[in-house]
């Protein structure tokens, strides 16, 4: 895999854990009933975004309706349209919305990836599969090091299972090891690591994370990543 679109071809294919293997494929065969003349992809879900990009951002897994149904990260689903409305907003992207994976939306110098690749049931991937999964970040990183100047991760376990990947890809990690925080900021072998809370509908629909707190973050990274805001 020496490149991200040969790693990204082979994610697609993984199933190397069973259950989430179940999860998405039932998903895919029963649809959500606003979704019921939609073909589900149903599959791993592979990062998004230009293979020399400088600023990368790190969620957490598929969700079964959005990512599980249209085979792109972050897309079909609200979180996505809170996070791509901040990447438009702050000119990284070509349009505030993502739909589909053929709705001819484009990152600049953004990539969009997750430390699980399959979406898990009830959102919570097992310690065990963020750990099976993990390689696929590795080598992610591993592609993306040349370029990658900033990475924003959404929430806590996004953070937990980030934090092993860069030290496996060839970065130094503090030890102890950084707590997660909503702006926290830790330099990583000139890479700038940010935390960030996670897009989704309990954190947005509470006003945990706003839009302003979101584009804060988000425009101070791409900034750190030498990207024009």
């Amino acid at each position: 895999m020496d490149s991200l679109a040969a790693l990204d071809a082979r994610i697609t294919g993984c199933a190397a854990c069973p259950r989430l293997v179940a999860w998405r494929e039932e998903v895919a065969r029963t649809k959500r009933a606003a979704f019921a003349d939609r073909t589900y992809w149903g599959r791993p879900v592979p990062g998004f975004g230009p293979a020399d990009a400088s600023l990368l951002i790190v969620g957490l897994a598929p969700a079964a309706h959005g990512g599980n149904r249209t085979g792109r990260m972050f897309t079909g689903d609200r979180s996505g349209d809170v996070l791509y409305q901040a990447l438009y907003d702050l000119g990284l992207a070509s349009q505030p919305t993502s739909v589909a994976a053929d709705d001819g939306l484009e990152l600049y110098g953004v990539r969009v990836t997750s430390p699980v690749h399959c979406a898990p049931p009830a959102n919570k991937p097992t310690p065990e599969e963020r750990d099976t999964c993990r390689p696929w970040l590795v080598r992610e990183l591993e592609l993306l090091r040349p370029t990658l100047r900033a990475v924003v991760v959404l929430g806590a376990f996004g953070w937990q299972a980030a934090l092993p990947a860069f030290a496996a890809a060839g970065w130094t990690v503090p030890r102890p090891r950084p707590a997660f925080a909503h702006g926290a900021r830790v330099p990583l072998d000139g890479l700038e690591l940010f935390g960030c809370f996670h897009v989704s509908q309990r954190n947005t629909f509470t006003g945990r994370l706003t839009p302003e707190m979101l584009r804060e973050v988000l425009g101070t990274a791409a900034k750190a990543a030498g990207l024009r805001t």
